[in-house]
């Protein structure tokens, strides 16, 4: 017996030894998770590959706050662990950057400063609660370069386990965005067209800012079209996308032929338009204004492209609100928000990954477009909601509009569900095909390389307000309100996907589903749910164990 018992102890260890051996020649993981949330898209491979030297992270979740929170930390941590487990250059620590209290007011300062915004939490422990800040943000460090990544996607109205999913669903592509952003050199050049009027770089610079941490950008003017169209054509191929921003003055048509052939030979471009005038900053002042048409002479272009900007103003009940003064309390003017039907709040319900997933993303005095017949794909990206509806211009508008209290049945069927944001792609055909050309262009084609454009219905998407010492503030953060949209997110979605050649953006497809406890139903039974969580899993492994040595000691005794 003795005799078969050091057979069987040997070979034991000869198979520990092998196994040992064989797990450091092959490395294997397996992800069992039914969504498959820790395998690694092929673009975050890829990008893991080109780290050749240490790549450090601080995520900042770390300390005091509710399961939900905890719930995201783990799952950051696992993450993180996948990616040191592919590329060991990964070298990551949770910090908690309040633990000192003497430094607490200037850590949170510094944070502030370098746009680490905390959020507010509270800490629910048998109905005594507590308030606590959360960072919840990461940094993340190659050599002398560094960037900042955001852990926690803002919703409004959503709970707290609602963002943190949300969340979850996003970050491997809010980390494999961080570090291709410092590992990669920028290559891509992006034109911001200017000469028609379009907004002022401080009325973007949020928006720029931040584009110019992956791109090379500049300004470019079409003054030079006039004198010598064909070297402004050329300089501007050498840009791969165009943007451009609210034009209020009509193009030229040589100043459209340059912008079609950048288009038709594979240029991608972002069209931001207002088709009808009025401003918002002009209403706040007077109180009333008249909307009429605008005509920026691109109506034949974007017509032979699949589309057209109409010249009407969307009116949806699913609106953002606008603050205006009611009156006086003592010496304080007393203000109130009131929704405002023409500053549509758009959610999106497209898979498209670069509106999957957003929060909402508010529109001013939008137009509708209309999707056309021809060979391009187009894409509705973002839409007003079912009861909205285009009013027709010149319209007179006032404050007082504020009053107006629409209803469902004030939208019958084929209302509603408006295009506002549409992407396009194919191979575009030129607007002057078979027509005579503004100018002799040796190099024009009729049709050429497959491109892509995202046609947007509002100007003002992209613009950001100013605070107090006229420097641009957060794009999507409306001052007035306090509310934060989902503006910036949608508009650097639209510029990676447009550049994107490695797929990155896709990332942002992945779906993840958690599952969370019921704060209020844990409350209601608190002790049966200690008894579940905690007691009985230590009675099943005292069970195992018992039964384990019973039948050792029954089968040795013999």
């Amino acid at each position: 017996m003795k005799k078969l018992n050091f057979k069987f102890l040997g070979a034991t260890l000869v198979a520990i030894v092998a196994l040992n051996i064989a797990g450091n020649l092959v490395f294997k993981r397996f992800d069992l998770t039914s969504d498959h949330r820790y395998t690694l898209s092929e673009t975050s491979d890829l990008i893991l590959q080109k780290i050749d030297k240490p790549l450090y992270v601080d995520v900042f979740l770390e300390g005091s706050f509710p399961g939900e929170f905890k719930k995201l930390q783990t799952e950051t941590q696992q993450l993180l662990e996948e990616f040191k487990a592919q590329n060991p250059n990964i070298v990551f620590q949770f910090v908690n950057p309040l633990e000192d209290d003497a430094t607490r007011d200037k850590t949170i300062q510094q944070f502030y400063e370098r746009g680490l915004t905390p959020i507010n939490v509270t800490l629910n422990d048998k109905g005594k609660q507590t308030e606590e800040l959360v960072f919840p943000w990461a940094v993340v460090t190659y050599g002398d370069r560094s960037t900042k990544v955001p852990l926690l996607k803002n919703m409004m109205g959503a709970s707290t386990a609602q963002k943190v999913e949300s969340s979850v669903q996003h970050l491997e592509y809010a980390f494999a965005n961080g570090f291709n952003t410092i590992t990669t050199k920028r290559q891509k050049k992006i034109a911001v067209i200017k000469g028609n009027g379009e907004l002022h770089e401080l009325q973007m610079g949020d928006f720029l800012r931040n584009i110019k941490e992956n791109y090379f950008i500049g300004p470019f003017t079409l003054d030079s079209v006039a004198k010598n169209p064909n070297a402004t054509l050329k300089e501007l191929q050498k840009y791969d996308l165009a943007v451009i921003a609210k034009p209020t003055e009509a193009f030229t048509d040589a100043e459209k032929e340059v912008l079609d052939q950048f288009v038709v030979n594979g240029g991608k471009s972002i069209w931001m338009l207002d088709q009808v005038n009025i401003e918002m900053d002009s209403l706040m002042r007077t109180g009333e204004g008249l909307a009429f048409p605008r005509d920026l002479n691109l109506d034949d272009m974007f017509f032979k492209y699949g589309v057209r900007f109409k010249r009407d103003l969307v009116k949806d009940v699913l609106a953002c609100p606008i603050t205006l003064a009611t009156g006086q309390e003592g010496n304080a003017t007393q203000y109130n928000q009131y929704p405002w039907l023409f500053s549509p709040a758009v959610y999106s319900d497209s898979k498209h990954p670069i509106v999957n997933n957003l929060d909402m993303i508010k529109f001013d005095f939008c137009n509708p477009i209309e999707i056309l017949q021809n060979d391009v794909k187009k894409t509705i990206l973002l839409h007003s909601s079912q009861y909205s509806k285009a009013i027709g211009t010149p319209l007179p508008v006032n404050l007082n509009m504020v009053a107006e209290r629409p209803e469902p049945k004030d939208f019958p069927k084929g209302y509603g569900n408006i295009p506002l944001a549409v992407l396009l792609e194919g191979n575009f055909h030129s607007v002057f095909e078979n027509r005579v050309l503004p100018f002799k262009d040796p190099s024009f084609k009729p049709t050429g390389k497959p491109g892509k454009m995202i046609v947007i219905g509002d100007g003002d998407i992209v613009k950001n307000q100013l605070d107090k010492d006229f420097q641009p503030m957060e794009l999507g953060y409306d001052k007035w309100t306090g509310k934060m949209y989902a503006n910036k997110e949608f508009m650097l979605n639209c510029v990676n996907y447009l550049l994107d050649d490695n797929g990155l953006i896709n990332i942002r497809t992945k779906e993840v589903h958690l599952a969370l406890l019921d704060p209020n139903k844990v409350k209601e039974n608190y002790t049966s749910s200690q008894i579940i969580t905690v007691a009985l899993p230590l009675l099943i492994l005292g069970v195992f164990g018992f039964l384990f040595t019973f039948l050792r000691k029954r089968r040795f005794a013999r």
